[in-house]
């Protein structure tokens, strides 16, 4: 029984690095009332919109404030591609995607059970068959491994409890040389009427998906309140 105690001894040590080392990747104080107590590579982490802002996903202002048209040409969807919606909410851009991938699919992600039955309704009422509806948690996206050839965060990013760990789990369930594409309203244009604390610079966004091993590609800069930031699995 004493031989056991080394490995013992051992696996606790590790065990606390490893917890050291996730408390210390975010900060624990006060910033903008619209914001969590939780800060990570210097940003404030947003509160996360709710159920209770369909409405608002839903406006019809939406397409002229956004170009949502001109956003879904950047991407460029090829028939048969399987894409993900990752914090997809209501399914407003889950819904545009499905007309586009042909035999491929889109999967509708959020972490809000409500969001998720709202969407079953959705596909149920606009007949949409190539959307799947998945429930995530705050840090796994809950997709299988290098199975996604695009993903696509439409303002939703800036809002994750666990930026780190979702970056890690988008990741792996992309296919090798599979594309993210993040959505942000921009935090240098002082003029995009949008609360700062739920807008990212171009910089940030690198800085913090870098860190989970993603290569940045390019800024498609044609939207008129976002950017259109591309990057890669390689």
């Amino acid at each position: 029984m004493h031989t056991l105690k080394p490995y013992i001894l051992l696996f606790a040590f590790l065990s606390l690095s490893m917890f050291s080392v996730g408390q210390n990747r975010y900060q624990i104080k006060t910033g903008d009332p619209n914001g969590i107590k939780k800060w990570y590579m210097g940003r404030q982490i947003a509160q996360v919109m709710s159920h209770y802002g369909i409405d608002w996903l839903e406006r019809e202002e939406r397409q002229r404030e956004e170009n949502t048209s001109l956003l879904l040409k950047n991407l460029a969807v090829k028939p048969g591609m399987f894409i993900a919606d990752i914090g997809a909410g209501s399914g407003y851009h889950s819904a545009l995607l499905s007309k586009m991938v042909g035999s491929g699919k889109v999967f509708a992600v959020d972490v809000e059970p409500e969001m998720i039955a709202y969407l079953n309704e959705r596909i149920k009422k606009e007949k949409l068959s190539r959307i799947v509806p998945v429930l995530s948690t705050e840090q796994k996206v809950s997709l299988p491994e290098n199975t996604i050839d695009m993903m696509l965060l439409v303002d939703v990013y800036h809002e994750f409890s666990y930026p780190y760990e979702m970056a890690l789990s988008m990741r792996s369930a992309l296919k090798p040389g599979g594309k993210l594409v993040l959505v942000e309203f921009r935090s240098e244009d002082s003029t995009v009427p949008i609360k700062t604390i739920h807008k990212m610079s171009e910089a940030q966004a690198i800085k913090e998906l870098k860190a989970a091993g993603f290569v940045f590609d390019k800024n498609i800069d044609n939207l008129p309140w976002q950017h259109c930031m591309v990057f890669t699995k390689q």
